[in-house]
């Protein structure tokens, strides 16, 4: 077998395993199924020795597109609801900021995982961007990865416990993400509008020269042409998929079989880490209810760290309040998503400082 025809195995080896972690995770109602399977796919391919590469421009467009649709969900509308409580959102948002930072410090302190990485890898939100941006700022990808969506699976786990308990123990059939449909119908002439969108912020990265340019720089693009009114963000479930995918193909096919055994060695702790961040948005929650008159499953949900995805599935199927649960939500992944590089570096910094 030639060179050629063994990297056309292994790549058709691993979309088929993608796709079929992907639909093993969407039976099982797993968030960001479309990103984690062909993630885990890649990472089981890379352990195996068997090498593959994602070209840098097909990395570019994928972030750019994710980008694309983080401004899509984060209509203008959701700023009034903001405004209406800031005081409030501060709190909030600061708070479990505070606390994810302070839980990545003490990982960083014992020596769990190195000190950026700890640091991206806790931060609350935002989850696959700290991922695409956290190389650009010195961390371990791979690393920040596992923490990253290893909180995701675990905060929708327990916001389902939570919600279910809450509805008295029957609380009807689970909450699920919608049905899978990668060809639903859309609109040609906003699809063909948020190509462009994605291209313009390609070009601007590339121009700029900024960390995880394409994605921040696509973001911006089109929440500025979203808002004004100019261009429908349209992205069909199909282009998501590829996007995501070659996404978490990028990231899982850096794992090795040493990298491997380095997060079954820190799994402990980091879970609990996740699980303390959890629990201290918990108390976060009960603050709400005594002093805002909050309603508890309303609180609880708003409070959850990060999964903002399966957070608005699991509130959409309950009675709560859904402007309130995804305005804070909102507001909390763009602060994390604008304020961790910043925050990181200067945390990362300062521990290094202190070791002298």
């Amino acid at each position: 077998m030639t060179m050629a025809q063994a990297g056309l195995t292994r790549w058709a080896g691993l979309i088929a395993g993608s796709a079929a972690l992907v639909v093993a995770l969407e039976w099982l109602h797993i968030p960001a199924a479309l990103l984690l399977g062909p993630m885990f796919a890649a990472i089981g391919f890379a352990a195996s020795g068997r090498a593959l590469k994602i070209s840098r421009p097909l990395f570019n467009c994928a972030q750019a597109t994710v980008g694309a649709m983080i401004a899509a969900a984060i209509p203008a509308t959701i700023f009034h609801e903001i405004a209406d409580d800031w005081p409030l959102f501060v709190l909030c948002v600061g708070s479990v900021i505070v606390a994810s930072l302070v839980l990545g410090g003490l990982l960083a302190r014992f020596r769990v995982l190195p000190g950026s990485t700890a640091i991206w890898g806790s931060s609350p939100g935002a989850a696959t961007a700290m991922t695409l941006m956290a190389e650009s700022f010195g961390a371990d990808v791979r690393l920040v990865a596992f923490m990253q969506y290893l909180r995701v699976m675990m905060v929708a786990l327990v916001a389902t416990l939570v919600t279910r308990f809450w509805a008295g123990g029957d609380g009807g059939a689970p909450a699920t993400s919608p049905a899978l449909n990668l060809f639903a119908p859309f609109a040609p002439l906003s699809f063909l509008f948020t190509l462009l969108t994605i291209a313009a912020g390609v070009l601007a990265a590339r121009l700029l020269r900024i960390p995880a340019g394409p994605m921040l720089m696509t973001l911006i693009v089109a929440s500025v042409v979203q808002d004004v009114g100019w261009v429908e963000i349209t992205l069909p479930k199909w282009l998501l998929a590829l996007a995501y995918a070659f996404v978490g193909w990028g990231i899982g096919l850096r794992f090795s079989a040493e990298i491997l055994r380095y997060a079954a060695h820190a799994f402990p702790r980091v879970l609990l880490s996740v699980l303390t961040l959890i629990a201290i948005c918990g108390l976060f929650a009960f603050l709400l209810v005594k002093f805002a008159g909050i309603d508890p499953l309303t609180a609880y949900l708003a409070t959850s760290p990060g999964g903002a995805d399966s957070v608005a599935i699991i509130a959409a199927s309950s009675n709560v309040n859904m402007p309130f649960v995804m305005a804070m939500q909102t507001g909390r992944f763009i602060v994390v998503m604008f304020t961790g590089p910043i925050l990181s570096r200067w945390i990362a910094n300062w521990m290094v400082r202190r070791a002298f």
